[in-house]
């Protein structure tokens, strides 16, 4: 089977406190959008994982999200099989679009389909959550406010249409860092004046802590929001990556993009992804 993960955008986070657990409470509104992951799975008898990835930066073994949720897919359903999984990356990492999220749903989507083990997509999201905060998201890959962790999950119905430009530095952010910064940095406002898509507010409030150490990604939100074709611009998760609203053409803004912050920057146009 051949499957699509698709990256996410935050348009709303908020964080509320810091739990007992050591997570931090949020209320997010994410989005799917149409930049996507290809991942090649196959079933065999035997036991066993192999994983390859066509980014040798991504870790290729027991450490990658996929390869844990493979083994959490055969612990749930008490089930032994050889599964081998190819992906082909077009998320970039340490991006705060959850491409590594969004890859181990899609891996348990496709197992549950490829050996019929017929679990919910309540008992999926459930395998998620022991996985990671923001994978039962990608479950379903629908416009959802996500409180809690990011495991509880409420349809948000449909968004606006919005073709999007993705913009991202040659550089990660650590997401645990920038959740542990969040508490102690300082919290001026980056814009003046609200952004909005349609009725929906857009908001991030990691960005206080990573635009504090990462100068160059309020630069780079500064000059998008100047820009003719752009309606709003914001950071996504916990970044690197700043997302464009459009109401232009996204390749002659990402031309632009290149030729004032340097050729290193990544972009990508896409849109919020229809449910």
């Amino acid at each position: 089977m051949t499957i699509q993960a698709p990256a996410k955008v935050n348009l709303a986070l908020r964080i509320l406190n810091k739990r007992a657990d050591g997570f931090h409470e949020i209320d997010t509104l994410m989005a799917p959008v149409t930049l996507a992951d290809e991942i090649d799975i196959k079933v065999f008898k035997g036991s066993g994982i192999e994983l390859a990835c066509s980014d040798p930066a991504v870790p290729a073994d027991s450490s990658n999200l996929v390869w844990r949720a493979a083994e959490a897919f055969a612990a749930r359903i008490g089930q032994t099989f050889c599964t081998s999984i190819v992906l082909r990356k077009n998320i970039p990492s340490g991006a705060g679009l959850g491409g590594g999220s969004s890859d181990a749903a899609a891996v348990l989507v496709a197992l549950n389909q490829l050996l019929d083990a017929r679990l919910t997509e309540d008992e999926l999201e459930a395998i998620c959550a022991t996985l990671g905060s923001d994978i039962p998201f990608f479950i379903r890959s629908r416009p959802a406010i996500c409180r809690g962790r990011g495991e509880i999950l409420i349809p948000a119905g449909p968004l606006p249409e919005a073709n999007l430009l993705l913009v991202k530095p040659p550089f990660p952010v650590p997401t645990a860092w920038a959740y542990k910064a969040w508490a102690t940095c300082s919290r001026t406002d980056n814009d003046a004046k609200k952004q909005f898509l349609g009725d929906i507010e857009l908001s991030n409030d990691l960005e206080y802590p990573v635009f504090e150490k990462f100068l160059l990604l309020p630069a780079i939100k500064s000059w998008l929001i100047a820009q003719p074709e752009v309606s709003a611009a914001m950071m996504s998760g916990s970044g690197s990556t700043l997302f464009a609203i459009l109401n232009g053409d996204a390749d002659r803004l990402a031309e632009r993009v290149c030729a004032r912050f340097g050729e290193h920057i990544w972009t990508c146009a896409c849109r919020i992804k229809a449910p």
